[in-house]
């Protein structure tokens, strides 16, 4: 087809029509996808359809092809055109030259034939000794000789190329590198500590025991007590924040209330623990987020005007590993 040709069809044909009848479109995906279905179902054994009928098939699509004006039938048409060209590489492949199929050893020896690599049996037959045909057979190949065959078939302009790289490409060897190995001086080298569960020594300051002691000190008490007089500590803010923290599960526990009183302030107070029951009849859990930063541990002794600390100050915690005490 010439350029003007294809030219007429792109300005003519292929052109995108969303207004394109409705009935037309229907006619023209139900036609391709029975040309579809006809290749999906040789798909299995490409053999049983002919390439004359596949020929029919794909010259069916080109007429049905003038009739496509929108994406969803192009895409049929592109898809049925795959399919068709799968099956039509499947036949290329089982394709038999003659009587029997097409056997790549025996095409190659015959390249190697024309080109000169060794002499046909008619030839060696008709007088040759033993030792001119096996000098046919080291000598160089005429790749000339095919080249000229190739180009009375084509017009394109060789170019140079391998096949499979350059031949005297040399493959290079990685020297092997050998590291000193490293020697470390026996004198330096010490030996951990082994240290063995009597050696170390536990901190009395241990959680459990200080949720208790605050306990006992709310338990004396026997009344609400402001929250901030009783956990802080004015002498010590991280103490404070211990306090803080071992108050938490206390009241999470259920074992402290935690509430504000009528003139807003918070207080805390020992009370019943919740049963199973209680829960069950509908009494749930609330979490609170307080925030206890230094600024407000100094802002709550002026303003409650804190002296001392109603729970006892607790030495600082310790551990022992081997002989040395850690802090």
């Amino acid at each position: 087809m010439s350029d003007v040709e294809m030219d007429d069809v792109t300005n003519n044909d292929f052109v995108y029509d969303p207004d394109q009848d409705p009935e037309e479109k229907r006619t023209v995906r139900k036609n391709y996808r029975s040309l579809a279905r006809v290749v999906e179902e040789h798909q299995s054994n490409p053999n049983d359809l002919s390439a004359e009928q596949l020929m029919k098939q794909v010259q069916q699509a080109d007429i049905l092809f003038d009739k496509v004006k929108g994406p969803q039938e192009a895409t049929l048409d592109s898809h049925f055109l795959l399919m068709a060209s799968t099956m039509g590489a499947q036949k290329a492949r089982a394709m038999k030259s003659g009587s029997g199929s097409f056997d790549i050893d025996d095409f190659v020896a015959k390249l190697v034939t024309f080109m000169g690599g060794r002499k046909s049996l008619e030839d060696h037959a008709n007088g040759d000794s033993d030792e001119e045909y096996v000098d046919n057979v080291t000598r160089p190949l005429e790749w000339a000789k095919i080249g000229r065959k190739a180009l009375a078939k084509s017009r394109r302009v060789p170019v140079m190329g391998y096949m499979l790289g350059p031949l005297s490409l040399e493959q290079k060897t990685r020297a092997p590198v050998k590291r000193a190995k490293l020697e470390k001086n026996q004198d330096d080298l010490r030996k951990p500590q082994e240290l063995k569960e009597g050696d170390i020594a536990r901190s009395e300051n241990e959680t459990t025991k200080n949720v208790a002691q605050l306990e006992a000190i709310l338990t004396d008490i026997g009344e609400p007590v402001n929250f901030f007089k009783f956990v802080i500590n004015p002498n010590d803010f991280a103490q404070s924040v211990e306090n803080v923290f071992y108050l938490s599960f206390l009241i999470r526990d259920g074992k402290v209330a935690f509430e504000t009183n009528e003139d807003g302030e918070p207080e805390v107070f020992i009370c019943e623990q919740p049963s199973d029951a209680d829960y069950a009849g509908g009494l749930q859990k609330r979490q609170k987020v307080f925030e206890f930063d230094m600024a407000t541990w100094k802002r709550a002794i002026e303003v409650f005007d804190i002296t001392e600390s109603k729970i006892p100050q607790r030495p600082p915690a310790k551990f022992r590993l081997g002989e040395k005490w850690y802090g």
